[in-house]
């Protein structure tokens, strides 16, 4: 797994490549949570490059979700695969996290809000 940080018109897209399991989990979380510390309260994880998750990984976006909602954040996922929509899909993670097809929409609804 390989994390890439950049900033886009305020958000920070917060890029997953490779295997986002039970091996990468505690990396994953920790660099979110040190720019969730610094103050950064718009997000856009792009899982475009993202090969597979686990209950692990899911377990790192919900652990996101609810840092962004208690700051008043906004959090929106964007490029997922089709088996990694399904994994979203079967735990329920679908009605509570807003998707979008691509960054530069997931950009554009955090320039929205």
């Amino acid at each position: 797994m390989n994390i890439v940080t950049t900033e886009r018109d305020g958000a920070i897209v917060f890029s997953v490549q490779g295997r986002l399991d039970g091996t990468h989990a505690a990396e994953a979380e920790s660099a979110f949570l040190k720019l969730a510390n610094e103050g950064r309260s718009r997000f856009v994880f792009d899982f475009t490059d993202m090969s597979y998750i686990s209950s692990a990984g899911l377990r790192v976006v919900l652990v996101a979700a609810k840092k962004i909602r208690a700051v008043q954040g906004a959090l929106v996922c964007a490029g997922m695969s089709e088996q990694v929509t399904e994994v979203f899909e079967m735990s329920g993670f679908l009605s509570i996290l807003e998707t979008v097809a691509s960054v530069d929409e997931a950009v554009s609804r955090l320039q929205a809000d």
